[in-house]
């Protein structure tokens, strides 16, 4: 039981574990987003896009240093703790060492006064043979079990001594990644400078763009608008059936859990409205949630459900999945996959996104979330 007390590790903080799980994902977020940054045009001229994609590195940047951080001083607890288990099981070990050493030592001195044979024979009587010969056979297992003892404390030295070589090499590592991750966060940062500077020097043009963008947004949103209220009004003079209630039910219960319509990517345009990051004075009002991905990536459903509506609109296509009474919406593919009427799968491939040469190869997807005719905030459905 003393044993078993030593080993318990301190229950505070992040595990090691949990924190190298959490640094990998940064990690492949930060991958990701090089990808997509190497899709861009093969030029150093300043774009919307690609400061938008190095100002999503700096974030990640920060949160994996943060994590790397949070890292080190868990491994230098670990390290300490492991330290002073290993210490208590030395002082043990010696004990042991210590106690074996002297019943060594008296049975030799026994056994110098008399052999085990004559100790037994010497008996005054068959009772005291009995007890005689009971007491050499614990003394026997005694020096077995204490020779067990001295093994068993020395095999868990050594593998303190492993786990502390194995942490002090994952220290190493994590404080190289550390150094590793300021240097480019210090590179993306200067990067980031300079195309704000650059960008701001082309405002008008810029402004005009941003402003021809989102003429087309509205009208994709009035068009998804008066499909979605054309199909809840229709609904409403009805009654759910038992499957589209328990799809629906099944989409509720899972808020906050289900899977992104994209495999991999970042948010790059958030719900309701939202200051521009380089010109303070432009204020976007986002009706659903932007999606940025490599090219050729394919949109996917969120939930199961059927496809209510295929449709065009400013050259790309966008497609309306019904849950019940909660809607989907994907806007913005270059082709499709499933046709009106399909039913489809969590995951199951809707259709190919759009990469826009004039937006500096940008590959993004326009994801809603409607309940009836309500719009609703799509970041509150995914996972995080």
């Amino acid at each position: 039981m003393v044993l078993c007390a030593l080993f318990l590790a301190p229950a505070y903080g992040e595990s090691v574990k949990d924190l190298q799980k959490k640094q990998k994902k940064l990690q492949e977020e930060i991958e990701q987003t090089n990808k997509m940054l190497k899709q861009t045009k093969k030029d150093e001229s300043a774009t919307m896009n690609k400061l938008q994609l190095i100002g999503q590195n700096i974030k990640t940047q920060k949160k994996l240093i943060n994590t790397l951080d949070n890292e080190i001083t868990a491994l230098n607890r670990e390290m300490r703790h492991l330290n002073a288990t290993r210490d208590s099981l030395q002082k043990v070990l010696e004990g042991y060492k210590n106690d074996y050493a002297e019943m060594v030592r008296q049975s030799h001195y026994a056994r110098m006064q008399q052999s085990p044979l004559l100790f037994l024979l010497s008996s005054d009587s068959f009772q005291q043979l009995a007890r005689r010969a009971r007491y050499l056979q614990e003394f026997a297992r005694y020096r077995q079990e204490q020779v067990k003892r001295i093994e068993n404390t020395q095999a868990e030295i050594d593998t303190q001594n492993e786990l502390l070589k194995a942490n002090k090499n994952d220290k190493q590592t994590a404080l190289s990644n550390k150094k590793k991750e300021q240097e480019n966060l210090k590179r993306d940062e200067r990067k980031q400078k300079t195309m704000l500077n650059q960008l701001k020097t082309k405002e008008k043009d810029l402004t005009k763009q941003i402003q021809q963008k989102q003429k087309k947004v509205n009208e994709l949103n009035k068009k998804i608008d008066d499909i979605v209220r054309q199909q809840a009004e229709k609904a409403s003079k009805t009654t759910l059936t038992k499957e589209q209630q328990l799809i629906a039910g099944g989409f509720e219960a899972n808020k906050g859990r289900l899977p992104w319509p994209v495999e991999k990517g970042m948010i790059s345009g958030h719900f309701g409205k939202q200051q521009h990051p380089v010109y303070a004075q432009v204020i976007m009002d986002n009706k659903g949630i932007y999606l940025q991905t490599v090219a050729d990536a394919k949109a996917r459903a969120v939930y199961k459900g059927e496809v209510t509506s295929c449709f065009m609109v400013n050259g790309t296509y966008a497609v309306i999945i019904q849950h019940g009474n909660y809607r989907t919406v994907y806007s913005n593919l270059s082709k499709l996959s499933v046709k009106q009427g399909d039913k489809v799968e969590t995951k199951q491939a809707l259709g190919t996104i759009f990469t826009d040469p004039e937006q500096d190869q940008k590959t993004e997807l326009y994801f809603q979330v409607y309940k009836d005719r309500d719009i609703l905030n799509p970041e509150l459905w995914i996972t995080r």
